[in-house]
C-alpha cells in the first residue's frame, strides 16, 4: 500500500529559496546605500533654494528686505528672523561672491531687497562625487539650482 504524496515543500527547499532571498537583500542594500548620498544631496539643493525663494517672496510681499543667512562653521542657514535649518552631514558648502570671491568659512548674508533683487552669487553643495549650485540672478532676482 502506497502513501499519498503532501504535496509541501522540503525543508532543504525552503533553505535554498531562503538563501537566495537573503543573497539579493545583500546585493540590494549595497546598491541602495551608495545612492542615499546623493538623494541627501538632492533634499538640501532644494531645501536650500526654496527657502531662497522664500525669502525672496516675503520682500517682495511685506515690502521690506529680507536676510538669508548661511553659517559654513555649524552647517545653519535660514531666514533671519523666521526660520532656520541644518545642512546633513557629509555636504559641504561652498559660496561664490561677485565681491569677494570663494568663501568657505564663517557666516555669510544674502540680501533680497523690497522688490526681490539679489546680488549675484552662488551656492555650491558637494556630496560624494555629485556637485550641485544654487545660482542667484541679480537680474531677475530668481534662485536656480543647477546640477
Amino acid at each position: 500500500m502506497a502513501f499519498p504524496s503532501a504535496g509541501g515543500f522540503t525543508l532543504l527547499e525552503i533553505m535554498m529559496v531562503m538563501v537566495l532571498v537573503l543573497i539579493i537583500l545583500g546585493i540590494s542594500t549595497v546598491f541602495f546605500s551608495s545612492m542615499l548620498p546623493s538623494q541627501n544631496l538632492n533634499a538640501a539643493g532644494r531645501e536650500l533654494s526654496a527657502m531662497l525663494r522664500f525669502a525672496r517672496l516675503l520682500a517682495t510681499n511685506s515690502g521690506e528686505s529680507r536676510t538669508v543667512f548661511v553659517d559654513l562653521e555649524t552647517g545653519r542657514y535660514g531666514i533671519q528672523g523666521v526660520q532656520t535649518r541644518r545642512i546633513p552631514q557629509g555636504i559641504t558648502l561652498k559660496i561664490t561672491d561677485a565681491l569677494e570671491g570663494e568663501i568657505t568659512r564663517g557666516r555669510y548674508s544674502i540680501l533680497f531687497n523690497e522688490s526681490g533683487g539679489v546680488p549675484w552669487g552662488r551656492i555650491t553643495l558637494s556630496g560624494g562625487k555629485k556637485v550641485l549650485h544654487v545660482e542667484l540672478d541679480p537680474v531677475l532676482g530668481a534662485v536656480v539650482l543647477k546640477q
